[in-house]
């Protein structure tokens, strides 16, 4: 799996699952238990997975959506 957010914004994970979800994107939001350990205090960021097959299709879509300042680095290289 790739990563393509890390926020600790629950809006905008709750956003990119509803986009990735909409278009049919196998996804994943990762350490969103950790709040347990944290204590709620948000301070643990949630990372936004998704199949890597469908990697460059999510980051499409995150860029049409206007969120490209919120994707992660591509591992070795531009998209």
């Amino acid at each position: 799996m790739r990563e393509l957010v890390r926020t600790n914004d629950p809006v905008l994970i709750s956003f990119l699952e509803s986009l990735l979800e909409e278009a049919e994107i196998p996804h994943l939001v990762a350490d969103g238990n950790m709040s347990i350990l944290e204590g709620s205090l948000a301070m643990i960021p949630r990372r936004v997975l998704v199949v890597d097959d469908h990697e460059t299709e999510a980051r499409r879509l995150l860029i049409n959506a206007g969120l490209e300042k919120e994707l992660r680095p591509v591992e070795g290289g531009p998209l």
